[in-house]
């Protein structure tokens, strides 16, 4: 490579791992060409300052003022200031109303850099192979003839990093770092909103102008780049566990149909547009460019078309704008095209592996005892499905809070695990049950738990409780052991017995139900309803996803599937024969059910291997069945 630039040797030496080395990429060159220029500016100034003092001081003869200054009347001087605060305040609230409401950080401001990024491997790369290209702008153009990246959009769910990403790249890079949230662009002034946005993409290109390069950041870009054609909706995936006394989300599925409408007085269309517009313009002429470029077309009419001057040209702008957004499917398709947007990352939940490094991360500035080692974060790493990177550090701080409250000074593991029950499920609030309550709801419980422990081993039984939390009276908490992301019939039809296991349990043992099984019905529902019209896991292959009349537009597919005659008797069908099987199940097993409900009456909270423990010994304790049929464990 002894015949490329440095620059497009680090480029391609560098890797995908690591950032290219300021001194040696574009950004630092030109950089350094600027502040060479900008010194000789200040000598140049300096010079003629102090040639016009000398020149003054040889020429003063001490009878007036070393500096002359005209006289002007007290009186007209009065009225000269009154007009001109006025004309200043009237001028300067136009002013104000359009200025760029963003916040500029430097590098060394900023307290996060990518070593401190971890958990988001795949994106990290990513990222960090756009970030050299940032560096090396001017040699990968001019050298291999390829167009740098203008524009990344980080998009996924709240907390997965994607503002702190983009403050650790503004460090790395060793640019400006120019930080504004969407909704600041926002004014009540007609074209304003507008005005600003033009005044920080103006501000952006100057900052990049001075340091060789800067990189904006847009936070929750959707408020103001909404689709001109409307809000779009759609379904998200969320992970649940079932519960007395209250209503439960579908296990694979739930339709997620919020719409927004973002407040900008000018209307959607016109903030876009001016989106769209300044997006295109990072290489737009500078005022002097602009000046000059007039004088060339004003000495031009005077002269012959072969002998006219070449008017300013753009010089391409080393800039790296950043979006962030939980709704990337809302925003207007034009912004995504490549030249504007080139990039769309997006920000899932970490993994087991990315959960894991990230606990490390944070354990190395929290205070913890021995106790939190590698097995045990191995533990908190497999039961934190679905979490964030803030989720996780947030866990941590609030065992540190439970730490303070014992009077120590690090946490355990007792106090994490405290932490992770109470952002779960809630804080257990006192309820003054009566005894047939009590024994009702624990009987309800333990019909859960003993269908998840017989018919899905694979689950992990967290947090089996009759202590109220929230809105549920009591709970039954379950989740994968592992990372999954399909499910199987059978798995869908164990999910489906677990559910109806409260109202088996009350049936066999009180010969009636409660309101307590609402939820369980709401969940059962749900996840059948998608086995029949989504998955094709029953007699029909129809998807009633397919259905776009009137009537289902506007419905998610639950709701189609039973708005259909034959759909819905499906979905009974379905429902009445998992019942039979759970019941079935119950009615086998009574004396595991009898066990937990004992131990519930007992102890009201059994959390994790608590509730295997019981289940197991009452499964290989010795029974004796009366001659009426039924059973009791001996002890």
């Amino acid at each position: 490579m002894s015949d490329l630039s440095p620059a497009l040797s680090n480029l391609l030496d560098v890797g995908t791992d690591a950032v290219l080395s300021m001194r040696s990429a574009d950004v630092g060159i030109t950089r350094e060409r600027r502040r060479a220029r900008r010194w000789v500016k200040l000598t140049v100034f300096v010079l003629a300052l102090a040639a016009a003092l000398s020149w003054r001081a040889s020429t003063w003869d001490g009878s007036t003022s070393f500096v002359p200054y005209p006289h002007v009347d007290p009186f007209l001087l009065t009225i000269i200031l009154f007009f001109g605060l006025l004309l200043a305040l009237t001028v300067g609230q136009q002013l104000l109303s359009g200025r760029s409401p963003h916040v500029t950080y430097r590098p060394e401001q900023i307290s996060v850099g990518l070593d401190d990024v971890v958990g988001i491997d795949a994106v990290k790369d990513d990222v960090v192979r756009s970030l050299n290209l940032f560096l090396a702008h001017t040699t990968f153009s001019e050298e291999m003839g390829g167009t740098p990246r203008r524009g990344l959009l980080f998009e996924g769910a709240p907390g997965t990093g994607k503002t702190h990403l983009a403050r650790a790249m503004a460090r790395e890079a060793g640019v400006p770092f120019l930080f504004v949230s969407a909704t600041s662009f926002q004014s009540m002034w007609y074209g304003a909103t507008a005005k600003k946005i033009r005044s920080y993409f103006k501000e952006l290109r100057k900052a990049a102008r001075k340091e060789g390069g800067a990189i904006g950041f847009i936070e929750e870009i959707d408020a103001i780049a909404m689709s001109r054609g409307g809000v779009a909706t759609g379904f998200q995936p969320v992970e649940v566990a079932g519960c007395y006394g209250t209503a439960a989300l579908p296990s694979t599925y739930a339709h997620a149909a919020t719409m927004r409408t973002p407040f900008v007085s000018e209307g959607t269309g016109g903030v876009v547009n001016e989106m769209l517009v300044q997006m295109q313009s990072f290489d737009a002429l500078t005022g002097w460019q602009r000046l000059g470029g007039w004088f060339v077309d004003r000495i031009n009419l005077f002269l012959p078309v072969q002998r006219q001057l070449m008017r300013p040209q753009t010089v391409p702008t080393n800039v790296l704008l950043i979006a962030a957004t939980n709704r990337a499917d809302s925003l207007d398709p034009a912004l995504l095209r490549p030249g504007r947007f080139d990039r769309r990352l997006t920000f899932e939940l970490p993994a087991k592996d990315g959960r894991r490094q990230l606990i490390d991360h944070f354990l190395k500035t929290k205070a913890h005892t021995d106790e939190l080692d590698d097995e045990k974060r191995d533990a908190l790493a497999a039961v934190t499905q679905g979490y964030t990177p803030v989720m996780i550090e947030h866990l941590f701080d609030e065992a540190l809070v439970n730490a303070v409250r014992r009077g120590a000074k690090a946490m355990t593991w007792k106090d994490v695990e405290q932490a992770r029950m109470v952002e779960e499920v809630g804080m257990g609030q006192p309820v003054g049950y009566t005894d047939h309550e009590k024994r009702l709801i624990a009987t309800h419980e333990a019909g859960h738990a003993t269908l998840a422990w017989l018919t899905a081993p694979q689950r992990r039984l967290e947090i089996l409780t009759i202590v109220k939390r929230r809105s549920a009276l009591g709970m039954l908490a379950h989740g994968d052991r592992e990372d999954v992301f399909t499910r199987s019939r059978s798995e869908l039809q164990a999910l489906i017995q677990i559910a109806m296991g409260g109202q088996c349990a009350e049936e066999i043992f009180f010969g009636d139900v409660s309101t307590g099984p609402g939820g369980d019905l709401l969940y059962a529902t749900n996840c059948a309803a998608e086995m029949v019209g989504a998955h094709g896991m029953n007699d029909s292959l129809v998807s009633y996803m397919a259905i776009q009349n009137s009537s289902f537009s506007d419905t998610n597919i639950v709701g189609r599937v039973l708005a259909d005659d034959r759909g819905r008797d499906s979905v009974e069908a379905l429902l009445q024969e998992q019942k039979a099987t759970a019941r079935r199940l119950l009615e086998e097993n009574r004396h595991l059910v009898e066990a937990l409900r004992d131990a519930l009456l007992d102890r009201h909270e059994l959390i994790g291997h608590e509730i295997t423990d019981v289940l197991e010994a009452a499964s290989s304790a010795p029974r004796v069945v009366d001659l009426r049929g039924s059973e009791a464990v001996v002890d």
